[in-house]
């Protein structure tokens, strides 16, 4: 049989394989997520993310000596505080949990990025992600607040703010901010394109983040819709954003795709607590390859067209591309 064209010759082994792959990742390309919780000498396992851990400030160190030693280049960290109100007031407190574990990690890791999750949900009383009026959260009035809260990051030495409240304005807001007092130079990463997911669960309970009534889809984004999350995402970079996400990932890698096509804007994606939980389930019941299928998920992330991968698996996924097993 006379065939000209033979795809199979580009598969032959593992050198050409390589050689001709069309998605490369990188470990400059993967963030970790770490939880930190205000008081001392915490080092705790979180039930519903096996393998991940809370810390407090002053042993947060440990973990971040783990995430050096794999060669990840940036975390994002998430507070946990003791004392919530309405208002979350903790989250601008300067001496906060999420401020006071910037300090140490900038004094004892200074060449690793420091990312700040930038919300109030954490720090709220019912848990909602801004400043209630009756029973829904009032947009402009939280706007307020996550300034607020950015000014507090940028002052400990966060190297870069996440907002992830899905408030209309916010990124104008809080780049507004942060140019009156002179962090002209610290970028923002918006969480732009953010779901009402149910992928959301295990984080939830890690963070104590869950609402005390309703839900947060008055805020967050409907399943359904691809084309309001390019507006969103329009909106974002209009207003200063400096990097744009989408969240969850795996369920999503069609708005991942779309967001690429249209913005030339970096580009994350957010790969949840319910996708490496359920990776991790089904590994423990024996019924997948978890290194096979955790590198796999991540491929797919990039192949969509993510520029950055924030991941729970970022220090295995590390190790794997160390070790030629994912590249």
């Amino acid at each position: 049989m006379e065939l000209l064209n033979r795809p199979r010759r580009l598969r032959g082994n593992a050198s050409i394989r390589g050689l001709v792959r069309e998605t490369r990742v990188s470990k400059q390309s993967l963030i970790y997520p770490m939880f930190v919780r205000e008081g001392k000498g915490i080092v705790e396992e979180i039930p519903s993310l096996y393998g991940q851990l809370r810390y407090s400030p002053d042993t947060l160190p440990q973990g971040l000596e783990a995430v050096a030693k794999a060669g990840v280049p940036a975390v994002m960290l998430f507070g946990i505080p003791e004392h919530k109100d309405p208002e979350g007031s903790s989250a601008w407190d300067d001496h906060g949990v999420v401020q006071e574990a910037l300090r140490i990690a900038r004094r004892e890791f200074p060449d690793l990025y420091l990312i700040t999750d930038l919300c109030m949900c954490e720090y709220t009383s019912h848990g909602h992600c801004g400043i209630l009026r009756g029973q829904t959260v009032d947009n402009d009035k939280t706007l307020d607040c996550l300034a607020r809260i950015a000014l507090s990051y940028a002052h400990a030495g966060a190297d870069m703010v996440a907002p992830s409240d899905m408030m209309d304005g916010r990124v104008l807001a809080i780049r507004t901010a942060l140019d009156r007092e002179g962090y002209t130079d610290l970028p923002i990463m918006s969480y732009s394109v953010k779901y009402a997911s149910a992928f959301y669960g295990p984080f939830r309970e890690a963070a104590g983040s869950a609402p005390a009534f309703g839900d947060r889809k008055t805020y967050q984004m409907d399943p359904h819709n691809l084309r309001e999350g390019l507006k969103e995402a329009a909106l974002d970079a209009a207003e200063g954003a400096d990097i744009l996400m989408v969240k969850p990932a795996l369920a999503y890698l069609d708005v991942i795709r779309a967001v690429r096509e249209r913005f030339d804007l970096p580009l994350a994606a957010y790969s949840v607590s319910g996708e490496y939980a359920m990776v991790k389930a089904a590994a423990a019941a024996g019924l997948i390859d978890e290194e096979k299928v955790a590198a796999e998920a991540a491929v797919s992330v990039f192949r969509a067209g993510a520029d950055i991968l924030i991941t729970y698996y970022a220090k295995e996924l590390a190790r794997w591309m160390d070790e030629g097993r994912i590249g």
